[in-house]
């Protein structure tokens, strides 16, 4: 028998911790590590109890769920999902946790007299158990130094780039605050497309997070747009986002990879309205959702980079690609701005 992964439960409210602790022990998945009402006392059962994941409520007496991520992740990294509510005080704080290391955002439980308690209660221990499996990555200021890995170029032109795409899942928020945020600026002269796998209760909340960690505009697509440089645009909810004749569009296709909005109908949007006019980037994220789609894109000839394994939270997405032969260039994620930047001068 397979061993079940034990859980730690963060959670001042005693109705909601009860609440979590039935969930969790009737998954035969999982199993109480334990459960606590406030940061500090997770800190001291941390090392004894070593959970292999832990649910972290945000507003907490004391420390709130943001420093307990913080400092988790600093003495003891820990896989963690963080169990909010959408109020938009406490969704502020929500992303920034995940920023900080938290893997994923989950709406706290309904209760058992809800209709929608059974679909809450499978995402909740799916994710979980899913996240539980993550190895985290300790990043340090050297891995900027780690070679890239270049696949053979295809046939095609580059450039002169018009479009940029972004792709990323578990660990995005925080890779995409370094590559917007940090990596690139306010006069960068593409038109970003943005699709981050989030739950749709806390998209509004990250577009705003975003736009606060970065200096461009954060603009949620719900109809024909024209896309313009100093702009990131994204999907409005359970929408892919889609480029058509020089449209942005959010379209309602059948899920890819179990995702909607999908990264790959993105890139392929992208590889038949632009070619070799655009960039294609694939970020941190759990499984194959946008490496068949940067491979059209490559295909087509646009330029293709992949965040490295050395970095990446989750390698899944960034290594399909890798493996299916879309990437051009696998880089560190630190790099990846200043590549971006120097592809965009090289080609002006």
């Amino acid at each position: 028998m397979n061993k079940k992964v034990r859980v730690l439960v963060v959670e001042d409210s005693n109705v909601v911790r009860q609440l979590l602790e039935h969930i969790i022990g009737r998954d035969p998945r999982l199993e109480m590590a334990g459960a606590v009402a406030s940061a500090e006392e997770a800190l001291r059962v941390l090392h004894r109890l070593s959970p292999d994941v832990i649910s972290m409520d945000i507003r907490l007496p004391g420390m709130n769920g943001l420093e307990a991520t913080t400092r988790i992740m600093s003495e003891k990294p820990t896989p963690i999902v963080v169990i909010a509510s959408v109020e938009s005080d406490e969704l502020k704080i929500t992303l920034k946790a995940l920023q900080a290391g938290a893997l994923s955002v989950l709406e706290k439980p309904v209760g058992p007299g809800s209709d929608k308690y059974e679909a809450v209660a499978e995402r909740i221990c799916t994710q979980l158990f899913i996240m539980s499996q993550v190895r985290l990555v300790t990043r340090r200021g050297s891995v900027i130094q780690t070679p890239p890995r270049v696949q053979p170029q295809l046939s095609g032109r580059v450039g002169p780039f018009q479009m940029m795409g972004i792709v990323s899942s578990t660990g995005g928020p925080s890779a995409l605050a370094q590559l917007l945020g940090r990596g690139l600026s306010s006069d960068f002269p593409l038109p970003i497309l943005l699709v981050q796998h989030i739950h749709s209760n806390f998209l509004s909340g990250f577009a705003s997070w975003l736009q606060s960690v970065c200096p461009f505009s954060v603009k949620i697509v719900s109809n024909r747009e024209t896309p313009v440089p100093g702009n990131v645009y994204l999907a409005c909810e359970d929408r892919h986002l889609q480029l058509n004749s020089g449209w942005l569009e959010a379209t309602a296709g059948n899920p890819v990879c179990m995702q909607r909005p999908s990264g790959t109908v993105l890139f392929d949007s992208m590889a038949v309205a632009l070619g070799s006019k655009t960039l294609g980037v694939l970020l941190t994220g759990m499984g194959e959702d946008g490496a068949e789609g940067l491979l059209r894109l490559r295909e087509s000839g646009g330029h293709t980079i992949a965040e490295d394994e050395s970095t990446a939270v989750v390698y899944g997405m960034p290594g399909e690609a890798f493996r299916l032969g879309a990437v051009c260039e696998s880089l560190p994620l630190p790099a990846i701005g200043p590549r971006i930047l120097s592809l965009i001068d090289e080609n002006l």
